[in-house]
């Protein structure tokens, strides 16, 4: 079984604005949460199939309220706002039968007009990813980011405290060519920041995160089966909340994406001696 159909995301709706899923270990965490990539692409795949939905997904906020298990789950969606060219959408996850919000995202669809481009932004030097190693990570098995992405870096993994947070990977995706989903998903693929300052000695989650898909459908259509850049940094982390922001840019130098990310993080618990 490959992992288009292991790492699936079926929807079954159940009356307007209400839909079901049912979301596989494989999604999990090592810890055994769900992995927030995986809120952020199933957000994008509900609007896709919710039929009063129109456009693409251009941005998405993400509140991570409480830790999901993986199995039955509720998803409800509404619509806020649909002007000619933007529509704006909320959409919650929840256990199943439950009342009790894990996720809430507000998402903004467009449909995308034909504009002069431009850019400021340039997209960094890094070594072809074909020179890099694959590296095998600690619980990659049970975490799907890091199985369902490829990742090419010489940065090491665990992170090491260096002083430095800015690293540059290159990203493709094991389960199929790039789309939306699978862009908002990559945008919590990197490790946390604090562990660049802080090492393995801190847990930490994720509080917020802001994606900002600036790449076209037709875009990544482009991108298909290759790698895309993933350039991260943390800035600062304090009284228990650290930030992060990445770039995403396709091997010919557009720059596909961004995102923010607010986390919550506090020392690890001491394992007792046996």
């Amino acid at each position: 079984m490959n992992a288009l159909t292991t790492h699936a995301m079926p929807l079954t709706p159940i009356a307007p604005g209400r839909w079901s899923t049912l979301a596989g270990p494989e999604w999990s965490n090592p810890g055994g949460g769900l992995w927030g990539g995986y809120a952020i692409g199933l957000f994008i795949r509900v609007l896709e199939a919710e039929p009063e939905a129109v456009g693409e997904a251009l941005s998405l906020t993400l509140t991570y309220a409480a830790g999901l298990p993986s199995g039955a789950l509720d998803i409800r969606t509404r619509r806020l706002r649909q002007g000619g060219s933007i529509g704006v959408w909320e959409v919650e996850l929840l256990p199943a039968g439950s009342d009790q919000v894990g996720v809430h995202g507000i998402v903004t669809l467009a449909r995308r007009p034909m504009t002069p481009p431009f850019a400021f932004a340039a997209m960094p030097d890094a070594p072809d990813p074909q020179t890099l190693p694959s590296p095998v990570m600690e619980g990659a098995s049970q975490h799907y980011g890091a199985s369902a992405f490829e990742r090419r870096t010489l940065e090491e993994f665990p992170p090491q405290v260096s002083g430095n947070s800015r690293t540059l990977a290159w990203v493709r995706s094991r389960a199929g060519p790039m789309d939306k989903a699978m862009l908002g998903m990559v945008t919590d693929n990197s490790a946390p920041r604090a562990m660049y300052a802080l090492g393995r000695t801190i847990m930490t989650t994720t509080l917020t995160l802001t994606a900002y898909l600036h790449a076209t459908t037709e875009e990544l259509a482009a991108v298909g089966d290759d790698f895309i850049l993933v350039e991260c940094e943390g800035r600062v982390g304090g009284g228990g909340a650290s930030d992060e922001r990445s770039s995403y840019w396709s091997r010919d130098g557009r720059l596909l994406a961004t995102s923010e990310q607010l986390a919550w993080y506090r020392s690890a618990p001491r394992s007792s001696p046996e």
